[in-house]
């Protein structure tokens, strides 16, 4: 029986798509390819993920293979909350789940110098009952041992628990450590698909 549902954050409950925004604010769309190819698709973006290296070091590490000025790639970093807005479609699941009697959890791959600013962004994360982000462990998902390590953390039984992600290898690997798992795809509305999941898993 699915007791606790656990979510991933971006882009299942807050959008973060770096490419979108860039457009949004008239970014030259060859400045755009080097900005996303350079820092948000760069080795130094998974080591932020991971708590390998703080923001500082990300950007002199950037800055030092990169054709974008040092000042250039501090302001990408200054924004980077800009990127983030709710998902309003999926954040009204959560109080639904909650009145139902679900413990709501989240595990993320997120840095840890914005993680307390997002949190207090969004009211729905007075809802959850814990959550876990990569940067507190060093570890990131599809890595087995991110979900075992929250499993102990919060006392929670692998089978009772109900995994939810955008990234298909995310739900591979937490299917693999024993939960229930269902990907999203990039779906902005998974109440329903959500329920049906529950329905046909309790039958």
């Amino acid at each position: 029986m699915i007791r606790n549902i656990v979510f991933d954050l971006g882009n299942v409950l807050i959008s973060f798509k770096p490419a979108e925004y860039l457009e949004k604010n008239n970014y030259p769309e060859e400045l755009k390819k080097i900005v996303l190819t350079d820092i948000f698709a760069s080795r130094e973006w998974l080591m932020l993920d991971n708590g390998d290296i703080t923001a500082p070091e990300a950007i002199d590490s950037i800055s030092s293979g990169s054709t974008l000025k040092k000042d250039q790639i501090e302001r990408i970093f200054e924004r980077r909350t800009e990127i983030f807005y709710s998902i309003e479609d999926n954040i009204k699941i959560l109080p639904e789940l909650k009145k139902r009697g679900f413990k709501l959890y989240y595990i993320s791959n997120f840095p840890n110098d914005i993680y307390d600013d997002v949190k207090k962004a969004y009211p729905f994360f007075k809802l959850f009952d814990g959550g876990l982000i990569s940067a507190e462990v060093k570890i990131s998902k599809p890595d087995i041992r991110i979900f075992r390590i929250f499993f102990e953390k919060f006392n929670l039984i692998p089978g009772e628990c109900l995994y939810i992600d955008d990234i298909e290898k995310n739900v591979i690997s937490a299917i693999s450590a024993g939960m229930q798992g269902y990907t999203t795809f990039g779906a902005t509305d998974i109440s329903k698909s959500v329920e049906k999941w529950l329905i046909l898993s309790s039958g």
